[in-house]
């Protein structure tokens, strides 16, 4: 864990109270609360999960340059919370997958604030109904390598249509979803047929998601806590192997004068 003078630092440098990017996290923090409490009503386990895990362990908080949240949930479980969250949402809130906003092009589901704009630096984000500041909610299920790598592959010819410029994006979100439909109704439910076949001990991201890093059980349940912000939230049973295997020595920080944002354009309207 840093210290608190290195802490302090990192705070005047990047999200000094009252900045863009601490409204930005303290608005991510309100999406993860509403989220926590529904998955407490419901005895639904997820767990916070990549950069936000490492914040969690290194700073009891946001790494202080981080523009994302992450959290992870086994898959049976993410299907249960999506179709929760459809029905028990405030109304500043939205819940963002395919089937609630047809152009979206993943396969996890988003928790949009719909009070704020945010616009992607990938650009990826351009047709999508909702865009504002949102945390991602990550299915994960056994997935031997070899079919996840498969399946990253079918979901990245989706963005190499959104790299085409000789388009326009009529013809463009047509063929996305033309490949869309193909991967989720036929593509990976064939891929996980296979997978149920051949039983492996690695968690992975769902069919499509295109993160390939395992996870393991045996770091992953049962689940623990975690200080984050200020309060308790579900992660690994082992945090520390858990990133460890992902990243490697996860407390060392990276090239500060490297680090870029992952949008280019945020706004608040409320």
């Amino acid at each position: 864990m840093v210290d608190e003078q290195l802490k302090e630092s990192l705070k005047k440098r990047f999200n000094p109270e009252g900045s863009v990017l601490r409204q930005h996290q303290l608005r991510m923090l309100e999406l993860l609360k509403v989220i926590d409490c529904i998955c407490k009503k419901h005895d639904i386990p997820y767990w916070l999960s990549s950069g936000t895990l490492i914040g969690a362990a290194r700073h009891k908080g946001f790494i202080p340059w981080d523009d994302d949240l992450d959290i992870e949930m086994m898959r049976e479980d993410y299907l249960r919370l999506i179709k929760i969250l459809s029905e028990e949402l405030p109304d500043n809130l939205a819940l963002q997958t395919h089937e609630t906003d047809p152009n979206y092009i993943f396969i996890f589901g988003k928790l949009r604030d719909t009070d704020s704009f945010l616009a992607e630096t990938n650009d990826y984000d351009r047709n999508f109904t909702y865009q504002g500041i949102y945390i991602d909610i990550f299915p994960m299920e056994y997935i031997p390598y070899r079919l996840a790598w498969i399946a990253g592959h079918m979901q990245g010819q989706i963005y190499k249509q959104l790299n085409r410029k000789s388009l326009n994006e009529t013809t463009i979100q047509r063929n996305i979803n033309r490949i869309y439909r193909f991967n989720t109704r036929i593509g990976f439910p064939v891929l996980r047929f296979f997978s149920k076949m051949f039983p492996v001990k690695t968690i992975r991201h769902s069919f499509g998601t295109a993160y390939f890093s395992p996870r393991f059980a045996e770091d992953l349940f049962p689940l623990n806590r975690i200080e984050f912000e200020g309060e308790l939230f579900p992660a690994p049973h082992d945090t520390h192997a858990y990133l460890t295997k992902i990243y490697g020595d996860y407390m060392k920080l990276p090239d500060l004068d490297k680090i870029s944002p992952h949008y280019k354009e945020i706004r608040f309207t409320k």
